[in-house]
């Protein structure tokens, strides 16, 4: 039996910032690094608790990397009315790329809610 997710209105999530970090360590077939900072916002009446995540990270030749886990950065934020959860991550990629996803939840009242993370870029520097 699968879950059912509906959007929760006044749940939302911003990009707050994308950088390059090639000091990061990555494997060889995907040594490009990237710094992404996420705000979690809930402007709703409910409170919520994230448990999961689903990522879905695509490159400019179209090759697709679909990540999904519990938790947010090991933990699952439990954001009351008009509380924001911030934090930063990072994606390793071989090449210029667009990540989008999504965040799982559930309101006290037992709701299982979701939330769509905006698509962001990770372009390359040119040297």
């Amino acid at each position: 039996m699968s879950m059912r997710f509906d959007p929760m209105p006044g749940l939302s999530v911003s990009v707050d910032q994308v950088s390059y970090h090639p000091e990061i360590s990555a494997p060889p077939d995907r040594p490009h690094s990237f710094v992404y900072h996420l705000s979690i916002h809930n402007a709703s009446q409910e409170t919520v608790t994230i448990f999961g995540r689903k990522w879905i990270v695509t490159d400019e030749g179209g090759e697709t990397l679909v990540v999904e886990g519990d938790g947010v950065v090991g933990q699952t934020p439990r954001l009351e009315p008009g509380a924001t959860f911030s934090y930063n991550s990072y994606h390793v990629i071989k090449e210029a790329s667009k990540a989008t996803g999504t965040f799982f939840g559930q309101t006290e009242s037992g709701q299982t809610v979701f939330v769509r993370i905006p698509e962001f870029l990770m372009e390359l520097p040119e040297y």
